[in-house]
């Protein structure tokens, strides 16, 4: 590995940031003048960007790319929980506890604690749910406090990554000080692998990151957050697909059966949602 993971997330987010705030000084972006406002970002920032890809990128240390893509899976799972507890206006219903039951099945035949040798590493596992449900806190967060101060454009993704890129150079900075992470950023591996290593974190950074977080926000300003977190679904297909293809990453079975179940959670829900835009209607 080129980077250690905590340098990864941060040149991945500062990459974003840097794009971002490139194309919001040619747009003339009007910013945020509410402290509030950049105090909720923060806090978005911190459970949309910073803790996710750190966990992320700690995670694929453990475990392959395919099995994190099937975990990252299980956000709409967390963002229907989450939304039935803190969002007024999402009633406790039988769908949704199906879905939240299924996508729990899930996660334990992807885990198969059954299984003493052979079943994924359960850390690094965790690691990803966790990140999964930062993105469930952070979407419904986004809509508790922030739904009526969109200022819509480049302004509050810009603004996320900006000050997630703060906390990353605040975090680099505490882990350097205990001793757990390098002074400076040291790569390894020689000089072709350390180029192409930056190159692939930079196009992360930059379309992963910073693109993908703007267009992840004109779907939820269009359809919410829960339709907005239905995108990782189509996560794991992708990544079984390249981690199979390019990486030669194998699965087994139970981690196969468990992917469909998140994904079938997931489905559940959406369906859920339009059937509730079509009655609004």
């Amino acid at each position: 590995m080129v980077m250690t993971p905590l340098q990864l997330a941060g040149l991945r987010i500062v990459s974003g940031a840097a794009v971002l705030l490139m194309l919001a000084a040619l747009r003339r972006t009007r910013w945020p003048r509410e402290v509030s406002t950049w105090l909720h970002l923060a806090v978005t920032g911190l459970f949309l960007c910073t803790i996710p890809w750190t966990l992320f990128a700690l995670a694929e240390q453990r475990i392959s790319s395919a099995l994190a893509g099937i975990g990252n899976a299980s956000t709409p799972v967390f963002t229907v929980v989450l939304s039935m507890l803190f969002l007024r206006s999402d009633r406790v219903t039988a769908r949704k506890l199906i879905a939240v039951v299924v996508g729990l099945i899930g996660v334990v035949v992807i885990l198969q604690p059954w299984h003493a040798v052979g079943r994924p590493d359960p850390v690094g596992f965790a690691m990803v749910l966790g990140a999964s449900s930062c993105y469930a806190i952070g979407w419904v967060y986004n809509r508790r406090y922030l739904g009526g101060r969109d200022l819509g454009g480049l302004a509050q993704p810009t603004v996320q990554l900006l000050l997630a890129s703060a906390q990353m150079v605040v975090l680099y900075a505490v882990f350097s000080g205990l001793g757990f992470a390098p002074p400076v950023y040291q790569l390894s591996g020689t000089g072709h692998e350390r180029l192409v290593g930056v190159l692939a974190i930079l196009v992360l950074g930059i379309v992963g990151s910073g693109i993908a977080t703007l267009l992840h926000y004109n779907v939820i300003r269009a359809a919410g957050p829960i339709i907005g977190t239905m995108v990782t679904y189509v996560i794991p297909v992708v990544a079984v697909l390249l981690g199979v293809v390019l990486l030669g990453e194998r699965l087994q079975w139970p981690q196969l059966v468990g992917a469909l179940l998140v994904m079938l959670a997931a489905l559940v829900t959406q369906s859920w949602f339009l059937g509730r835009r079509k009655v609004a209607r």
